[in-house]
């Protein structure tokens, strides 16, 4: 059996997995968002359901466009998106970034090659779906220097 404490600590580590997002509107118009229904008596919280829109792993495959230079189509939110960043200027890789949020017509070329999330890197004719530093140096093969 047990111990009461135990089943305490248990509960405690599920109660996250349970957690909702509510959207409600104040009076001013405002938008509010919170992870339970602590609102304004007399507001009605709609409840949001959420699709994480970012890669868990990395999957490749050849485009028809070949690009000579690294590009990465990523939003400014994406955990991904800013581990790639940060690896492409630490090891002075010239890249080209296109955040799909707020440049219209990235966000075209993302849908168009039916990319569902972010980031997609592009190198030579090869695409990278998500970011992990040894997946990159697979397709990463720069010309070197004469």
């Amino acid at each position: 059996m047990m111990k009461p404490r135990y089943c305490l600590v248990l509960l405690v580590l599920l109660l996250p997995a349970h957690a909702q997002i509510y959207k409600w509107v104040d009076e001013n118009g405002k938008v509010h968002y919170s992870d339970s229904r602590n609102k304004p008596a007399g507001q009605s919280a709609k409840k949001l359901d959420l699709k994480i829109n970012t890669y868990t792993n990395v999957s490749y495959q050849l485009e028809k466009k070949r690009t000579e230079k690294v590009v990465m189509y990523s939003a400014s939110w994406c955990g991904y998106c800013k581990k790639a960043r940060k690896y492409f200027v630490a090891n002075n890789i010239p890249f080209i970034e296109y955040d799909i949020e707020k440049n219209k017509k990235a966000n075209r070329e993302h849908k168009r090659m039916g990319a569902t999330g972010v980031p997609v890197i592009l190198y030579g004719n090869k695409r990278m779906n998500g970011f992990s530093v040894n997946g990159f140096k697979r397709i990463y093969k720069p010309k070197s220097k004469p």
